[in-house]
């Protein structure tokens, strides 16, 4: 008996193995294609909605047309609350992916290793004890917080010889040592209290190209180490032993999916806060419509998370005129519901 199985096996009854390889990835490649027509649209829409009404020709000539008289409105207020939100949906949709696939748990998302905690905590602390006020003063504080929280949790869950479950308690237990660090300094110092409770929602409303150029090399950085991490990662699901087999040793992409992590999610709660339910949300969404194949997951995770939050950004925007819900607010209204669905879904349990 042979020990190869036939690659016809895989196959829908008549149609050959390598058609149906072809179709299946011509379909993702159109999906693809379909999900960045969506960011376009969504884009669009972000720079057009808001407390002045503008028709999509308008904010489209006020982006390219320096004589129009939305110029001022689309570039100063518009573009760096969409290009934040494009940063920081792509490094949340990647951040969310890359840490489910590392901890083996669907339901990992970039607070379960206490990551974002670590960013809040490092704030606080700025905030208290030094008397940083400003946002763009607290950036590197939250960026510090990240990384200092991401060695310190390699190095409680083992080092080179972490596993998935003790990355995943040391995260947890992390994670609920700064939040509660976190919430005792707020108690004590209201000043503080006041300063963080705008931050704490989550926003893109303070957007500034100032922030944007801050966390953009390093966003950027994390981006190319995760799309470089879909093969690693994917022979690592198949265990260590088949992973070792194929070139990709466990440890070291452990640790560099912890740096991408750090990366990402550092960056992108220092820019605007915690915001929740992205990285949970689209990789589920997205293993639905790709399968388990990380060199498709996360590409398309890193179009349709930010497509999801500039859509959140602009319900906000729409259903409170003149004043705005933010935007983090507005992702834990949207899913929850949405994710429960997610969850009960039979093709994405069975992914």
């Amino acid at each position: 008996m042979s020990l190869t199985k036939s690659p016809r096996a895989s196959a829908p009854p008549g149609v050959p193995a390598g058609r149906a390889g072809s179709g299946r990835r011509l379909g993702r490649a159109a999906g693809l294609l379909a999900a960045l027509v969506l960011l376009a649209v969504v884009v669009l829409l972000s720079l057009a909605v808001g407390a002045r009404q503008l028709s999509p020709g308008e904010a489209w000539n006020g982006l390219f047309d320096a004589g129009s008289a939305n110029y001022t409105v689309v570039h100063d207020m518009r573009l760096p609350r969409t290009v934040l939100g494009l940063l920081v949906g792509a490094a949340l949709g990647l951040a969310g992916g890359v840490m489910q696939s590392l901890t083996r748990n669907p339901l990992a998302d970039p607070g379960i290793l206490g990551i974002n905690a670590g960013a809040a905590a490092a704030v606080v602390s700025a905030i208290s004890f030094l008397g940083i006020s400003s946002f763009t003063g607290y950036v590197w504080f939250a960026f510090a917080g990240a990384g200092a929280v991401a060695v310190l949790l390699y190095a409680v869950g083992g080092g080179r010889g972490a596993t998935p479950a003790r990355l995943a308690l040391a995260g947890a237990a992390l994670n609920a040592a700064l939040y509660s660090y976190v919430n005792a300094v707020q108690l004590l110092d209201t000043a503080s209290l006041d300063r963080m409770r705008f931050w704490t929602v989550g926003s893109l409303a303070s957007a500034q190209t100032s922030t944007i150029v801050r966390v953009l090399p390093f966003i950027a950085v994390g981006v190319l180490l995760s799309l470089a991490l879909a093969r690693p990662l994917n022979a690592l699901s198949m265990g260590e032993d088949a992973a070792r087999a194929l070139g990709s040793g466990p440890g070291r992409t452990r640790a560099v999916s912890i740096v991408a992590v750090t990366l990402l999610c550092g960056a992108a709660t220092a820019a605007c806060g915690p915001i929740v339910f992205v990285g949970l949300m689209v990789p589920h969404l997205v293993r639905a419509l790709t399968g388990p194949d990380l060199r498709w997951v996360l590409p398309y995770a890193a179009v349709l998370a930010p497509a999801l939050m500039l859509g959140a950004d602009v319900i906000g925007r729409v259903i409170a005129r003149p004043s705005e819900i933010q935007v983090g607010v507005v992702t834990v209204i949207l899913g929850g519901p949405l994710f429960l669905w997610l969850v009960r879904s039979r093709r994405v349990a069975a992914s």
